[in-house]
C-alpha cells in the first residue's frame, strides 16, 4: 500500500530547469535531466485513494493511467515494473509526460487541501528510465491477420491506433503528406518544449514491431487516389488533424506583411531545427506580438525569444487568472481557471491581459499594433461571446513580426475528405458513430480531426479506442483496450 503520511513529509516540486540565461540561448529541452530520489520522494506522496479521481476520464486522465499504482511503483524503486504499469494504458508516455498539460493533477485529490502530486514529473521519470534500462522494446506479434489498414496521419493519433493495430497482427501503413512524419509533434511542437529524438526513437520501435510509413504522399491527390487507398487496404483511418488556423480577417491590417498565422512561424522554427536551413518567418531583430494566451502562444513566445527577437508582448483578450483555483469558478475536480505560467515566460518578453487588437499599423509591413482595453460578456440565453472596449484609450505597440494564436477552427480542406463523400460539421470536425466509423464504410477517424484541437492525451486516448474499433470490424472482435467513447467529454465548467 502506499505511504499514508508522504504527503506530510514532502512538499510538491516540480522537474528543475536549466537556469534561463543557458537555455534561452539554444534549442535543446527546458529541463534538466531529473534525479531518481527526487522522483521517488514525490511519487511517495501519492494518497492511493480509494477513490482516484486522477485516471478518471472525465475529469482526469482520459487514457486511464494507472497512477496511483506506477506512483508506489516508483516509490518502492521498482521502475521496471512501474515502466510496464505505465505502458499497460499509454503507448508514448514522454509524449504526454512532457507536452500534457496534466488534467491528472487538476483532478488528484490532494489538491483539494493542498499542492497534488507531481504525475507529470513521475510519469516523464518513468518513460525517460524505460529507454535508459532498456525496458522498452519492440512488440512483434505473433499472429497474422492478412488484414490491411490504412492510418492517414502520423500525428499522436495515428500513431497510436497504427502501433496498437500492428501489434494485433494487422498490416498497417502510415501515410504522411509531410516530409517526416510525427505531424504537430514533429512540426508544431518546439524542439525546446520536446526534442525530436524521442520522437525518432518512438518511430524505430514502430517500424521494428512491423508498421510501415509513407512520407510526402498526399492521399486523395495525384500520387495516391482514394480509390486506390482503398482498394489496397481493408480499413482507414483518418487521424488528419485539426490544423485549419483560426484568422482574422476583420482586423483592419491583417493582410500587412509580417502579420501571420502562428502555426506558419513554429513550422519553419522547427524546419531550420532539422537542418532545412533558415527560419522562412524570423524573429531575430525584431518586435513580436503574440495574440491569443494559450500553448501555441507559448511555443511561439519562447521560439522567439531563442530567435533572437528584441522584444516578446503576448496579449489575452480574458482577464488576469487567478494564481489558485477559484472553488466557485472551477471546482474541484474540473479543470481549474488559473494563470499558467510557462518556461518560456520565465525568459523575457511581457504578457497583457484583458486587451484586443483594434489594428495592424503599417505602409509596406506592419509596424504597429493597436490595442484597447476589453472585458469578455457572456450573454446569459445564447452563450455567445461579445468583447466589449473599457476604456477609450488606444495604446499601440512596436511590432515587426505579428503571431495569430487564436487557435483552430477544424480539419483543412481536402480532396480527400471530398473523394470520401465526408463533410466536415459546423465545428469544423469529421463525425463518427458509437464504433468511431463514419458514414463512409470501412473509414473511421480518431484525435483532432474528430475531436477538434485538443490535448495530446486525447489524441493517444482515442487512437488506442479507434484501434478496438477497427479490429472489431475487421475480426468480429478486439481484446485491445478503448479508454474512451467518441462522445467523451472531460469535465469543465463553462
Amino acid at each position: 500500500m502506499a505511504d499514508p503520511e508522504g504527503f506530510l513529509r514532502y512538499p510538491r516540486a516540480d522537474i528543475p530547469k536549466r537556469p534561463v540565461a543557458e537555455r534561452a540561448a539554444d534549442w535543446r529541452e527546458v529541463y534538466r535531466p531529473d534525479d531518481a530520489d527526487a522522483v521517488r520522494e514525490q511519487a511517495t506522496r501519492c494518497m492511493d485513494c480509494g477513490i482516484p479521481f486522477c485516471h478518471s476520464g472525465s475529469a482526469g486522465c482520459p487514457l486511464g493511467n494507472l497512477i496511483p499504482e506506477w506512483n508506489d511503483l516508483v516509490r518502492r524503486g521498482d521502475w521496471q515494473a512501474a515502466s510496464h504499469r505505465l505502458h499497460a494504458t499509454n503507448n508514448f508516455p514522454e509524449f504526454t509526460g512532457r507536452l500534457c498539460p496534466a488534467p491528472c493533477e487538476a483532478a488528484c485529490v490532494l489538491s483539494i487541501s493542498s499542492e497534488p502530486v507531481a504525475i507529470k514529473r513521475v510519469e516523464n521519470a518513468i518513460a525517460d528510465m524505460s529507454w535508459e534500462k532498456g525496458v522498452v522494446a519492440a512488440r512483434v506479434s505473433t499472429v497474422s491477420s492478412g488484414r490491411r489498414v490504412a492510418v492517414v496521419g502520423s500525428g499522436p493519433a495515428g500513431l497510436a491506433a497504427a502501433q496498437q493495430l500492428t501489434r494485433a497482427g494487422h498490416e498497417v501503413t502510415v501515410y504522411e503528406r509531410d516530409d517526416r512524419l510525427g505531424g504537430l509533434l514533429r512540426y508544431g511542437i518546439p524542439e525546446f518544449k520536446m526534442e525530436k529524438r524521442l520522437l525518432d526513437r518512438r518511430l524505430a520501435q514502430l517500424r521494428a514491431e512491423g508498421t510501415r510509413f509513407v512520407t510526402g504522399c498526399e492521399v486523395g491527390g495525384p500520387s495516391l487516389p482514394v480509390s486506390a487507398l482503398r482498394a489496397a487496404h481493408d480499413a482507414v483511418v483518418l487521424a488528419v488533424g485539426a490544423l485549419e488556423g483560426r484568422d482574422a480577417p476583420e482586423i483592419p491590417g491583417r493582410s500587412l506583411p509580417g502579420v501571420h498565422l502562428a502555426m506558419e512561424h513554429l513550422v519553419t522554427a522547427n524546419r531550420a531545427c532539422e537542418g532545412d536551413g533558415p527560419a522562412r518567418i524570423d524573429a531575430r531583430g525584431k518586435h513580436v506580438v503574440i495574440i491569443g494566451g494559450g500553448d501555441t502562444g507559448a511555443d511561439c513566445y519562447g521560439t522567439a525569444v531563442r530567435q533572437g527577437a528584441l522584444s516578446v508582448t503576448q496579449l489575452d483578450q480574458y482577464p488576469r487568472p487567478p494564481q489558485t483555483r477559484d472553488d466557485e469558478r472551477s471546482p474541484w475536480p474540473t479543470w481549474p481557471w488559473v494563470l499558467r505560467t510557462y518556461p518560456a515566460h520565465e525568459e523575457g518578453g511581457e504578457r497583457r491581459f484583458a486587451v484586443a487588437v483594434e489594428e495592424f499599423a503599417g505602409t509596406d509591413a506592419v509596424s504597429a499594433v493597436r490595442v484597447r482595453e476589453v472585458r469578455v460578456r457572456k450573454d446569459p440565453v445564447t452563450g455567445v461571446r461579445e468583447v466589449v472596449p473599457t476604456s477609450d484609450t488606444v495604446h499601440e505597440l512596436p511590432a515587426d513580426l505579428v503571431l495569430l494564436a487564436i487557435g483552430f477552427t477544424g480539419v483543412q480542406p481536402m480532396p480527400l475528405l471530398d473523394d470520401l463523400n465526408l463533410t466536415r460539421t459546423p465545428r469544423g470536425t469529421l463525425s463518427c458513430g458509437p464504433d468511431w466509423q463514419t458514414t463512409t464504410p470501412g473509414v473511421f477517424v480518431c484525435g483532432d480531426a474528430h475531436r477538434g484541437a485538443s490535448l495530446v492525451v486525447w489524441a493517444i486516448a482515442e487512437g488506442r479506442s479507434v484501434a478496438h474499433a477497427v479490429d472489431a470490424y475487421l475480426t468480429g472482435s478486439s481484446d485491445l483496450p478503448a479508454p474512451v467513447h467518441p462522445t467523451a467529454l472531460p469535465l469543465s465548467v463553462v
